[in-house]
């Protein structure tokens, strides 16, 4: 059963400033927080060279005992396990009922999530998983609304009820996004006023359909304060953008393993991951 907020942890500025979202999520929630240490990295190996010991590295155990005196109400666990990051961590997350990584956007993760290991870990995590940057934690930001991407002929029930309960909790509201691209090449030959009546025909539509795509939401969380837009640009554009004031991300990952790559995650959920200024949530479904 889901118990625990669980957070990857090395001693860096993205893994502190992980800890540190996930352990005032974890209070919030009400539930413990588990901080994982996956053994083996170069940086593992460097401080066993230079005294370091084999058990819990310096670094790690500074940042766990921080998190602890900071709010010792909380339950807080800290331990070392062995193997490959992306998939230690991928599987503490089926015990988890959230899963928060460190992650310093464009050009990769550091410490334990060298390269690719954040992105494989995001694919494969059996709960949510909320991507957190160092400089997206500082500064004392004001809590923004909660962004979320939809797709309204097909709205993902799990993605919709993970944003809407993160915004209730956090007393913000949900700015839902869709990008939508429509060709008016077919009325080229129109006139200019009846070309623009029918753009924004189409356009009164597409929102509409993005409302009704909202509507069992609202209902559930009428506290919600929601805005719903449609936007000609990209999915990734769109998300990116509105990341400088959000609070937090929110985008969907499909849980059916590709033949040939197996678990992955899709073009706009990696380039979100890589570019956005917020924290990122990447919610599996099927």
């Amino acid at each position: 059963m889901a118990h625990n907020v669980t957070v990857g942890i090395d001693g860096s500025a993205p893994s502190a400033a992980a800890a540190d979202w996930a352990a005032r999520e974890a209070r919030r929630r009400g539930l413990a927080l588990r901080m994982i240490h996956v053994a083996g990295t170069e940086a593992d190996a460097l401080e066993r060279d230079l005294g370091g010991g084999t058990a819990l590295p310096g670094r790690v155990a500074d940042l766990c005992d921080g998190i602890a005196a900071a709010l010792p109400d909380l339950e807080v666990t800290c331990e070392v396990q062995p193997g490959h990051p992306a998939y230690t961590l991928a599987a503490a997350s089926g015990r988890a009922e959230l899963l928060v990584l460190g992650s310093r956007g464009l050009g990769g993760f550091t410490g334990l999530l060298v390269g690719s290991v954040g992105l494989r870990t995001a694919a494969r995590s059996q709960c949510p998983v909320v991507l957190v940057r160092a400089e997206a934690e500082q500064g004392g930001r004001t809590p923004g609304d909660v962004v979320v991407g939809v797709e309204s002929d097909q709205p993902c029930d799990a993605v919709l009820e993970f944003a809407f309960q993160q915004a209730a909790d956090h007393g913000v509201g949900v700015r839902a996004l869709e990008s939508r691209t429509t060709s008016h090449d077919g009325y080229a030959t129109r006139a200019p006023v009846e070309q623009a009546e029918i753009r924004e025909a189409m356009a009164a539509a597409e929102q509409l359909r993005l409302w009704d795509a909202l509507a069992r939401w609202r209902e559930k969380f009428p506290q919600v304060p929601v805005a719903a837009e449609v936007c000609p640009w990209s999915p990734s554009r769109l998300l990116v953008e509105a990341s400088h004031d959000a609070s937090l991300v929110v985008v969907g990952r499909r849980t059916v393993e590709h033949p040939l790559t197996g678990p992955h995650l899709g073009p706009v959920a990696q380039s979100v991951l890589h570019h956005a200024h917020a924290p990122v949530a990447v919610v599996p479904h099927a």
